[in-house]
This record gives C-alpha cells, sequence and structure tokens, in this order.
C-alpha cells in the first residue's frame, strides 16, 4: 500500500559532465549508497556505456540481464530491466557496452529524447517507491545524456579540482539551456560538487575559489576529497561507504548526502 505522506513520484537527478575522469560514476554510486544510509530508496540508473556503475555495484557484464539499452532501444518493460542490488533498497537499471550504439540507433526515432523521460514515469514504478532516481549520464553530451536531462528535474555536476576545470562547464551549462528551452522548462542545475580535491595543493584552493566567486551558491559546501579508499573500493564492487566506512571519502559522501537532503527539504519549505 502506497504512503499518502510520501510525495508524488521520485526526484530524478542526473549527474553529468562531458569530461571523463572527474569522478562521475565515483559519486553517482557513493551519493547513491549515502541517501539510502539516510533511508531512502533509490534508482541508480546507468547510462554510460562504460557500465562503470553496474560493475561497481557488482554487477558483471554477462549477469546483467536486461539493461538499459534494451529499455532505450528494444522498448523493454523498465520493471524487467530493474534489479535490486546487494545494499537495501537500492536498485539499479545496468548498462553494458551495447548502450556505445545507442546514439546511431536512435536517430530514426522520433521520440528518441524523451525515451527514457516515457520509461521513468511507467505508473508500474510506483509500487517501488522511490525516493531519488541518480541517472549516471557517460562523458560526453550526446543523445544519451539529453535523454536523461529531459528525463531529470536537475543536473548534479561533478568538478574535478584541476586547471580548466571551470572551461569546461561552459557546454555544459549551454546544453542544459537547450534542453530547458526546447523540452524541459523546468529542468535546474541541482549543484556543483568538487571532487578530487586535495587540500595540501594550492591548485585544488584556487580552483575551489574560482568555482565559489563564480558559481556562488550552486557550489556543494562538501568537497569530495582525494582517498585511496575511494579508489579501492570499485574493485571490491561495493560503495566507500561499504568498504571502508570510517574513511573520508564515506564521511564526505554522507556529508553531500545531508546537505543535498537539506536543500530539498529547505525547497519543500520544511526547513
Amino acid at each position: 500500500m502506497p504512503d499518502p505522506t510520501r510525495p508524488s513520484g521520485p526526484r530524478i537527478i542526473a549527474i553529468a559532465n562531458q569530461k571523463g575522469g572527474v569522478g562521475k560514476t565515483t559519486t553517482a554510486i557513493n551519493l547513491a549508497a549515502a541517501l539510502v544510509e539516510q533511508g531512502k530508496r533509490l534508482l541508480l540508473v546507468d547510462l554510460d556505456p562504460q557500465g562503470n556503475a553496474s560493475t561497481g555495484l557488482g554487477f558483471e557484464p554477462q549477469s546483467r540481464g536486461l539493461t538499459t539499452y534494451d529499455l532505450l532501444i528494444e522498448d523493454a518493460d523498465i520493471l524487467d530491466v530493474i534489479r535490486p542490488s546487494s545494499i537495501e533498497n537500492l536498485y539499479l537499471c545496468p548498462a553494458t557496452t551495447d548502450l556505445s550504439s545507442a546514439d546511431i540507433e536512435l536517430v530514426a526515432n522520433e521520440k528518441r529524447s524523451f525515451l527514457l523521460h516515457d520509461a521513468l514515469i511507467q505508473p508500474a514504478i510506483d509500487a517501488y517507491e522511490f525516493d531519488y532516481v541518480l541517472i549516471d549520464c557517460p562523458p560526453s553530451l550526446s543523445l544519451l545524456t539529453v535523454n536523461a536531462m529531459i528525463a531529470a528535474q536537475s543536473v548534479l555536476v561533478p568538478l574535478q579540482a584541476e586547471f580548466f576545470a571551470l572551461e569546461g562547464l561552459s557546454q555544459l551549462m549551454l546544453t542544459i539551456r537547450t534542453v530547458r528551452q526546447s523540452a524541459n522548462k523546468d529542468l535546474r542545475i541541482e549543484g556543483v560538487v568538487l571532487t578530487m580535491y586535495d587540500g595540501r595543493n594550492n591548485l585544488s584552493q584556487m580552483v575551489e575559489s574560482d568555482a565559489r566567486s563564480n558559481l556562488g551558491e550552486l557550489v556543494f559546501k562538501t568537497v569530495i576529497p582525494r582517498n585511496v579508499r575511494v579508489s579501492e573500493a570499485p574493485s571490491y564492487s561495493v560503495p566507500v561507504l561499504a568498504y571502508d566506512s570510517a574513511s573520508k571519502g564515506s564521511a564526505a559522501y554522507r556529508a553531500l548526502a545531508r546537505e543535498l537532503l537539506a536543500r530539498h527539504e529547505k525547497k519543500e519549505g520544511k526547513g
């Protein structure tokens, strides 16, 4: 029986940055795990052909069954694609390298940009009572990323604390603006989270200062540090919160989850 006090539908957040190696998938997996720790039910949609979010949650390629490729290209039922992970209340729509051909295969489809949106609004999903859906986007501004932005209410941007970090944001912001004008007028930027941050490094401090002066409150107060435990966790196919709960990386993702929830409660007038 659905909970009558629960807001209708999950909050859908696309995690995107067209630059690779910025901690996008790491953030998707660990923010998901941290939100589950906070009592939320969550679906992680792996929309990256590399399938790293699927691997990071313990799904080997040969065991993934139906994937987001089948969801978008073969019109598979999303209930047949959703899989429970080893973490209670965290579910996954897995991906494989099959997804790499999706842009080409979708060109002839008139609804090509709305396929993920349509899949995620199916009433059958309501039975799961998800609070959040996080979409791990590919490191490109492709048709897959556009699908994610049309399906989502907001975009969370991981930003590596390195030289030229802000320069790459302009094209992403332009894409978000285009999607807002053409297909999803309610799309907004959830925020920017600094990743791979080294407080001992002058460059990291400069990038943080630059980001905060240019983007203001869009930048989360929480920063994700460079942490060997965060790097090691994927090889054990678990989030860092399960691999080393006491690590600095785990603490940072817990803080990010709390900050995200506090922002949402404030917007909803609860805080």
